[in-house]
């Protein structure tokens, strides 16, 4: 069993992975500690204070480098890409060629295929200290790599901006080939703490009054469906179990189109999350048009870290993205970049009691 040691570490991983330095870094401002890995530029756990000044681990992973790479089929807390979410039936066309991807979510492609950016070991190319600790991962996405076109160099910068916020700045440029990017950041939150069972009793308002409506395989119809008076209807603070049994399937996975209303450092409002017993609160901006709305659905028994279990519901993701399946919906906001051009997607994550 291999921990997380501070200090690089020369690791024997399966196939899967090629074996590199995979390390644990801490970012702490005194309020705020984060803790991540390369190995998917991962938040590995992330500790915040309740109103009493009680502090807890409000992310769900898990202890070990292994587990990472051997049991993370849930993705906990990574970034996906090249492109996060489904592409239906593994295909596209772009400048007049197809091309198909693994499939490895029904019939579709999910979260850039079976070996995507949650599942290689990034490299480290910036640390800073001080008042605004910070550190950036670096990444070289190869032509050809899961069936996307051509080679793209992805960077992530995580910065503790203030004693209540992080920031995280994610780009992309492709070098030689028109290419989507739709990258993502896939953290399970659980404000009561991570082994504090589910998060049906969390109170959750969503910026946006339209989702994508899906059809049975979870692909968009290219629809944009009005959340009033359904189940999908968080645009007023509500419990997220409370309409979660009219959902159809196990639970909400859905994307929501996002209204551009408040602003922050640029950035639009997404989502406010509460946990009442704690009182912890999480808002959370982006730029992006788009956040999936996740509620652990298929997460059963996974052995997490501190011994604890997760089950369904045990946390919730707020993903926010390009639409999904957009390189295959004309109407749908383009994730399309260009040789040369820069791709942008900035989250702020705002922690505070009340």
């Amino acid at each position: 069993m291999i921990l997380f040691s501070d200090t690089a570490k020369e690791t024997k991983q399966p196939a899967m992975s090629t074996a590199a330095k995979v390390e644990k870094f801490e970012l702490d401002n005194g309020t705020i500690r984060v803790t991540l890995t390369n190995y998917g530029a991962a938040i590995t756990s992330l500790y915040v204070p309740d109103k009493h000044g009680n502090v807890a681990d409000v992310v769900l992973g898990f202890d070990t480098i292994e587990a990472y790479v051997n049991d993370n089929a849930s993705y906990f807390g990574c970034i996906v890409g090249r492109v996060a979410n489904r592409i239906k039936e593994g295909k596209f066309n772009l400048n007049g060629e197809e091309y198909t991807l693994p499939i490895n979510n029904g019939p579709n492609s999910l979260h850039g295929g079976n070996k995507g950016f949650d599942k290689v070991v990034w490299s480290v190319v910036e640390r800073k200290d001080g008042e605004k600790p910070s550190i950036t991962f670096k990444y070289e996405s190869h032509d050809g790599e899961e069936g996307y076109p051509g080679d793209v160099i992805v960077t992530a910068t995580y910065i503790l901006t203030s004693s209540k916020t992080m920031r995280l700045d994610m780009e992309a440029v492709p070098k030689n080939k028109i290419t989507p990017i739709n990258l993502a950041q896939h953290t399970y939150w659980n404000l009561a703490g991570h082994n504090s069972g589910n998060v049906l009793e969390h109170l959750v308002q969503i910026s946006g009054s339209q989702i994508t409506p899906v059809d049975e395989n979870s692909i968009p119809t290219g629809e944009l469906l009005p959340v009033k008076d359904t189940a999908f209807d968080f645009t007023s603070e509500k419990k997220v179990g409370s309409s979660i049994r009219e959902v159809p399937g196990l639970g909400y996975d859905h994307n929501y189109v996002l209204d551009s209303g408040e602003k922050k450092e640029g950035l639009k409002h997404v989502a406010k999350v509460k946990d009442p017993a704690s009182s912890r609160v999480l808002n959370l901006w982006t730029d992006s048009p788009g956040v999936q709305f996740y509620t652990a659905n298929y997460v059963n028994g996974v052995a997490g870290k501190d011994r604890a279990v997760y089950e369904k519901h045990s946390g919730l993701c707020l993903e926010t993205q390009g639409f999904p399946n957009a390189i295959n919906q004309r109407n749908f906001p383009s994730i399309v970049v260009q040789p040369g051009d820069k791709y942008k997607h900035s989250m702020l994550f705002e922690f505070s009691a009340e």
